[in-house]
């Protein structure tokens, strides 16, 4: 098989999700030859986006779920997008187990270009006090990078995938390259105000979001054309509208002539040359026929997303690795953290009664974290972000059935007063109880072990959680909102999508798994550059992270190999 020169690459990219499709656009652009491994089925940019264009009446249940489907998928049909027009793009419970040591909701889309379809789209750059947050309060390891790292990869990204936001000036959320921004709606701008008149560290900002606004050459390049504002992104764009891998990246790598994709293949691991010492490829078993392939590469990015990425690793054993490819540190699978997305409050708002909202908008507004940012000041670590954001809604009657009914709904009803919301996205704290790990006998349909997730909350969470009640509320008042209610949902760990870590970056290869530049300390040809590299969570949207993160890895790899580095 090794002399075999169709299965012979320059490079292999295990997962076809964003970070994954960016690594294959940046190795592609600098002339490798790349391929690219999807467990799932392809999915082409429009042709395959089967509801896209369907109105809410030509959905046999309107859009909702069928009983019978969520009670066989108890897990995806807690997610928000998880509906009859973007169904077809989440993985169902019963397909693809694994086993939940603590309840943890693991939302996954199996398909070319993974859950970039469905995504929600905000992105928000780290700042230094996000990467020096683990070296001054000590819950996790110090990153091995600041933000000067990654400032000019920010950049990168945010000029090829287009970025919408406003130059707010605030040295906890960096600006970017943005497109102009949509705008806030007349209460979102009045509590901005209100904010800034209570307060001069909090800050109430349009949410940056992947969402073009202008044309530029580089999007005319790509296909695509200016956002309609339809609010129907998980189904896939048509128009290219918001970035996703399948309308950007992957035609892009594409174009090359450097990109070999394969979707339906199951990687079951990296193979380990203890020889060479290095790794020289990756064992694939066809989804549908469960033949099993090697082809080889002188350099493997693993992006398969956060667990995914994992467990290959894990699973990835040799004689030099018995534990796990790189595990010399034996972290491998732990540290793992997430985003705490429990906590909501709502009010009403009884001012602005002669406006009203219009149209569609992809996002809305945002307050970045203010709570120990400059210095410890509570009695939890870290901090959080919020939404926000205001609507008004008709009154209308519900009563009776049939006729009634009907002409009661049919009334030409007064706009009720404003109804203003906002969500917690708080930190959690990597730490070594939460970890993966391999069932030792249970395996899925390919042979490969059921992976076993042990996640959960902690009594920091439960602080923050409190402390975003009282401090939001405070807020609320100032602003004069009345009836405010907040609500803890309990919903499980894995709902806000955001799992990251177990693959962490870290100076000290006996307590982390990677270098600066992604690369395993103990198998220098191996990049991780998806959401298990991530040594802290911080509060924002990870996916812009992500894909600065990969554009350095990637650029970096091109260099050591035509040093022959990595030979």
């Amino acid at each position: 098989m090794t002399n075999n020169t169709d299965h012979h690459y320059d490079a292999i990219i295990i997962g076809a999700g964003m970070s994954g499709s960016y690594a294959a656009k940046e190795l592609c652009d600098k002339g490798l030859k790349t391929l690219m491994l999807e467990r799932g089925r392809n999915v082409e940019h429009i042709k395959d986006y089967p509801t896209t264009s369907m109105q809410p009446w030509e959905f046999p249940h309107r859009g909702q779920i069928p009983h019978d489907v969520k009670k066989e998928n108890p897990v995806i049909s807690r997610c928000y997008a998880y509906k009859e027009d973007a169904m077809h793009f989440f993985v169902k419970d019963t397909e693809h187990p694994y086993i939940q040591e603590k309840p943890f909701d693991w939302i996954r889309g199996y398909q070319v270009g993974g859950k970039s379809i469905m995504w929600a789209r905000q992105v928000q750059r780290w700042s230094d006090y996000d990467f020096e947050g683990p070296a001054r309060d000590g819950f996790a390891v110090d990153w091995l990078i600041r933000y000067k790292d990654l400032e000019k990869w920010y950049t990168k990204v945010e000029g090829f995938i287009g970025v919408s936001g406003n130059k707010d000036g605030l040295d906890m959320l960096p600006d970017g390259d943005f497109l102009k921004a949509f705008d806030l709606n007349c209460v979102e701008t009045y509590f901005q105000d209100e904010i800034k008149k209570y307060y001069k560290d909090r800050h109430v900002i349009y949410a940056r979001c992947a969402h073009l606004t202008e044309n530029r050459p580089i999007f005319k390049e790509q296909g695509r054309v200016l956002c309609q504002g339809r609010n129907i992104c998980q189904r896939g764009c048509p128009y290219g509208g918001y970035f996703n891998a399948n309308s950007t990246l992957i035609p892009w790598a594409n174009r090359t002539g450097n990109l070999t994709l394969k979707p339906h293949s199951v990687v079951h691991s990296i193979i380990f040359d203890d020889q060479q010492n290095k790794a020289t490829g990756v064992r694939v078993i066809d989804a549908n026929t469960k033949e099993t392939t090697e082809y080889f590469a002188d350099i493997i990015f693993v992006n398969a997303a956060t667990f995914n990425t994992n467990a290959v690793l894990l699973n990835s054993k040799s004689e030099r690795f018995p534990d796990g490819l790189g595990n010399d540190s034996g972290v491998l699978g732990k540290y793992v953290a997430f985003h705490n997305y429990r906590a909501r409050i709502s009010a009403t708002h009884t001012g602005h009664k002669d406006f009203r909202t219009v149209g569609g908008r992809p996002t809305s507004a945002y307050l970045p974290r203010f709570r120990n940012v400059y210095k410890q000041e509570t009695d939890f670590l870290r901090g959080y972000a919020a939404g926000f954001g205001a609507n008004r809604y008709r009154n209308v009657e519900a009563e009776g059935f049939g006729s009634a009914l009907t002409q009661g709904l049919l009334k030409n009803h007064d706009l009720g007063p404003w109804r203003v919301g906002s969500h917690m996205m708080g930190e959690t704290i990597p730490k070594e109880s939460n970890h993966l790990s391999l069932d030792a006998e249970k395996v899925d349909d390919w042979g490969i072990p059921l992976l076993k997730v042990d996640i959960d909350y902690d009594n920091n969470d439960e602080k923050m959680i409190q402390d975003f009640f009282e401090q939001l509320t405070d807020m609320y008042k100032k602003a004069g909102f009345t009836d405010i209610r907040t609500q803890d949902d309990k919903r499980n760990p894995g709902l806000d999508i955001h799992e990251m870590g177990g693959v962490r970056m870290g100076h000290d290869p006996k307590t982390s798994m990677l270098n600066k530049w992604n690369q395993l300390h103990a198998c220098k040809n191996v990049f991780v550059t998806d959401g298990a590299c991530m040594t802290s969570v911080s509060t924002q949207n990870p996916s812009l992270t992500f894909c600065a993160l990969t554009a350095r890895a990637a650029n970096y790899a091109v260099e050591q190999l035509k040093k022959g580095e990595l030979i």
